[in-house]
């Protein structure tokens, strides 16, 4: 099988295509012939190595984190799963491989395609969407009448959050480019500010929480939402909690973290928030929820471009420039 392989850390030269054997489920594993593949940020933050810190891996290693496909076997001890059968998941962590023409999952990791997405569309949902869900409802708590801020709401995030929040009642208000602008407010945006042309900061404190996707300083964020309430981002920086609640890791993790976000987590206690960086985690059970929200017509998908697996350098270059509006896939 065709595979996108990282040999060694570094920059796009360090990845490659190459053939390998096609891989045999273990127990409690789906194999899965895989139509498409998402690319995301954190593939070129774990080719470049920055990631290390929270997982080593045994280099070669196929890249992706995210797919869609059919069934090929399911291994044994797995129930639920048909050979055929249309699914899509955000791979384990520490084991990746979504970038193959076949990958093998663990089965609570894995959910039923949506009947409206074809595998592109499809492919793009796991992790953003993952990612959208939790930090609105695990972390943020969102309920009707709240309201929320949201940076960089035209990103891949950001194109499933604004309208998950719509949906649970909150009143949304978005960073977006001019470019973005018409996006975001199809999305279901209630306001936008242009930052190209317009300062967050010139707002008065009125956000009961935010959503970070953007990251660097977040200040002005901090200064936007009411005293007491909650940022979360999944673009600044990690803190000890992350550490310990989305990673499980030990002190060594944990002072690394606070090291990292001393400056964050001080520019937020003064500011009088709370500041929380939150690592998704796989969960084939919330992907089946999204895929009821999907075919309900609740929550559109956007795709930005598609590339064929060959072009998968192409892809992530594209990627990589920041003017994706949506997701960025792969068609195997």
């Amino acid at each position: 099988m065709r595979a996108y392989l990282l040999q060694r850390y570094g920059g796009p030269e360090r990845t490659e295509l190459s053939d390998l054997r096609k891989p045999v489920p273990r127990p409690g594993q789906v194999l899965i012939r895989v139509r498409a593949a998402g690319l995301n940020p954190v593939d070129y933050k774990i080719r470049e190595g920055k990631l290390r810190a929270i997982n080593r891996y045994r280099l070669p290693v196929i890249l992706g984190n995210e797919l869609a496909g059919d069934v090929e076997l399911p291994g044994a001890g797995v129930s639920g799963f048909s050979k055929g059968d249309r699914v899509y998941a955000r791979v384990a962590k520490d084991r990746l491989g979504a970038f193959a023409e076949y990958a093998c999952v663990e089965a609570d990791l894995i959910a039923m395609m949506p009947h409206s997405c074809s595998y592109e569309q499809a492919a793009g949902v796991p992790l953003a969407g993952l990612t959208a869900l939790q930090c609105l409802l695990d972390e943020l708590g969102v309920k009707p009448g709240m309201k929320l801020l949201i940076t960089g709401g035209a990103g891949g995030v950001g194109c499933f959050a604004i309208p998950l929040a719509k949906w649970l009642g909150a009143e949304v208000t978005t960073t977006a480019s001019p470019r973005g602008a018409d996006l975001v407010r199809e999305l279901g945006a209630d306001a936008v500010i242009d930052y190209t042309s317009e300062n967050l900061g010139d707002y008065a404190r009125r956000f009961d929480g935010a959503l970070d996707l953007v990251g660097g300083d977040l200040q002005q964020v901090f200064n936007s939402v009411v005293s007491g309430g909650q940022v979360v981002s999944i673009a600044a920086m990690p803190e000890p909690r992350t550490a310990e609640l989305d990673l499980n890791k030990g002190w060594q993790l944990r002072t690394l973290f606070w090291l990292i976000s001393y400056r964050l987590r001080k520019q937020a206690a003064q500011a009088g928030v709370h500041y929380r960086y939150k690592f998704m985690h796989p969960s084939g059970s919330e992907l089946a929820e999204l895929t009821q929200l999907i075919d309900a017509g609740t929550l559109p998908v956007k795709i930005d471009r598609s590339f064929p697996f060959e072009q998968i350098d192409q892809a992530f270059a594209y990627l990589e420039s920041g003017r994706a509006k949506g997701k960025v896939v792969v068609k195997l």
